[in-house]
């Protein structure tokens, strides 16, 4: 279940990031750009995706300081390529997981690993949803809705 809504998060994040226009991506019209939003949101469903904090390994393109959102902006191909990664992580990730374990292994969060999986889903959706908005109302291009996924290469 938690993979399948995963890959259906990660599925619509996919598309906004496909389909967001060129003059969006770096655009300042919003307090991030929709790169910064993107990166993101990748970032902290790959971190919150380890066991603990000190099981993370930064994706081989990172640049920058804490989630990569303040230095050079990403290109469009590179945050896909992250994406990739991130989603084809999942399945194994999830599966490495002591979901029975009272503390999530972020010592900023006090939750049971399952709710901050929860809650790692959730961000997911919010930060696709704030982008799917953005195309809508920047160039009026809408984002399906996927209820349960699979790995994009796998499906």
């Amino acid at each position: 279940m938690l993979k399948r809504q995963y890959h259906a998060s990660l599925a619509m994040l996919r598309e906004a990031i496909e389909r967001c226009p060129d003059a969006e991506w770096l655009s300042r019209d919003h307090k991030n750009a929709f790169w910064q939003v993107a990166y993101h949101t990748l970032f902290f469903t790959h971190l919150y995706l380890q066991q603990n904090e000190k099981a993370f390994v930064l994706w081989s393109q990172h640049h920058g300081a804490d989630d990569g959102t303040r230095g050079a902006p990403y290109s469009k191909a590179q945050v896909l390529e992250y994406w990739s990664f991130v989603d084809q992580a999942v399945d194994g990730a999830v599966d490495g997981l002591d979901l029975e374990s009272p503390e999530c292994g972020f010592s900023w969060y006090k939750m049971s690993k399952l709710e901050h999986q929860l809650v790692n889903i959730r961000h997911v959706q919010h930060h696709g949803a704030q982008l799917a908005d953005r195309l809508r109302s920047a160039a009026d291009i809408g984002i399906k809705w996927v209820g349960s996924g699979t790995a994009r290469g796998s499906a």
